[in-house]
């Protein structure tokens, strides 16, 4: 819901322009040097960029589901390394200590997690643990108020710049599958973490990812978020369902770039004397896109809505994931051919885009995943 429409027009206008005037510009800078400027990033926070999804008693702006798809939609316009900057803060984060954290958590990490001052990453994946995220074997032993963490973990957004890591790892190794996982706030200095090299990706130059390491790491026993332990997956696939619409809104706001710079490029091409977007097959290609853009936009603005009615969009958020993800990757091939051989070229930023999508049909659930999630939500109604 829109709480009050004049203030959220000027967040989107801010948005907007700073977007189009600040990222665009930047954006084969940070492809070329794999970071964002620190100038750009200080920008980001003042606007409030970290603490999206912060209530406002904790300094953020408190936007609902449908105000964080908006500003999505905007923040989609330019190069997704940018909005992976802080999607982890505004994401599980903030969110799983927002809603199952204990009250002194929230006072001691959500007002520095809000201004961007803490960078929050998410520790799930282990090189034997992604999309079956319940087999994790990073262990948590209890011992007198502390917990001593050993394992690894493998593409760890945003963990070169972490303040705090929000780690989930198995208390209870007789408990198989999801019951015995614990979540935890880690802050990011204690002793026995280490990283690993960054690693050298497809695309998204910008948006960092390493290994993990915590050996023999002591972290108090008050850190486990709720302070319950045993919970920890449950925590996850709670904000799993507000992460997949915000990343169904990102997709749509990437594939309407990219469609605005084919459908500029078919403009002004010509070939056999004439505008290629004259010609019935290119306009194939421009309105599948269009019309496919669309859907998944009222798609993401449906599940967004039941989601702040208080309905369970397990479902439909899964769906906006699985097609949005989807036609993000259709509309970057389509925008790759619209453009011919200058489509392959880097001057032209298409290709980049290209390889940077692809990683939308891998997290926050594979495509593959998605599906199950839906069929079984279906299958479970039915009996």
């Amino acid at each position: 819901m829109i709480r009050d429409q004049e203030t959220m027009n000027t967040l989107l206008d801010t948005i907007s322009r700073f977007v189009r005037e600040r990222l665009v510009p930047n954006e084969e800078w940070v492809a070329e040097h794999d970071a964002i400027p620190e100038d750009i990033v200080r920008e980001m926070k003042d606007i409030g960029l970290f603490g999206l999804t912060i209530p406002e008693q904790f300094g953020g702006l408190g936007l609902t589901m449908e105000e964080e798809v908006l500003v999505m939609f905007e923040m989609g316009r330019t190069s997704p390394a940018f909005r992976s900057l802080f999607g982890t803060t505004v994401g599980i984060g903030s969110q799983g200590i927002l809603m199952d954290g204990t009250d002194e958590q929230k006072q001691r990490w959500l007002p520095s997690l809000a201004t961007g001052e803490v960078m929050a990453s998410f520790a799930l994946t282990e090189p034997g643990a992604g999309s079956d995220a319940a087999s994790l074997r990073t262990s948590a032993v209890k011992d007198g108020d502390h917990y001593v963490v050993n394992g690894t973990k493998r593409f760890i957004t945003n963990a070169p710049q972490a303040g705090i890591f929000t780690l989930m790892a198995r208390t209870d190794p007789d408990v198989k599958g999801a019951g015995g996982i614990s979540a935890f706030i880690v802050d990011a200095s204690t002793p026995g973490i280490s990283l690993g090299k960054p690693d050298s990706k497809m695309g998204q130059k910008g948006a960092h990812t390493c290994d993990v390491v915590f050996e023999d790491c002591r972290v108090p026993a008050a850190n486990i978020i709720g302070g319950k332990p045993g919970v920890g997956f449950k925590t996850a696939m709670k904000v799993l369902d507000k992460g997949r619409i915000h990343i169904a809104a990102i997709c749509v706001g990437v594939a309407e770039r990219m469609l605005d710079d084919a459908l500029r490029y078919a403009a002004e091409r010509e070939q056999f004397g004439q505008a290629i977007g004259e010609f019935q097959l290119v306009q194939a290609m421009l309105a599948d896109s269009k019309a496919e853009i669309y859907a998944s936009r009222c798609m993401v603005m449906d599940a967004a809505r039941r989601r702040d009615n208080g309905e369970n969009v397990s479902t439909e958020a899964a769906c906006c994931k699985m097609y949005a993800s989807e036609m993000c990757g259709r509309v970057a091939d389509r925008a790759v051919q619209i453009h011919g051989g200058a489509g392959y070229m880097s001057e032209y930023g298409i290709e980049r885009f290209y390889r940077d999508v692809r990683l939308f049909r891998i997290y926050e659930g594979t495509t593959q995943i998605q599906q199950i999630v839906i069929a079984r939500n279906m299958l479970r109604a039915v009996r």
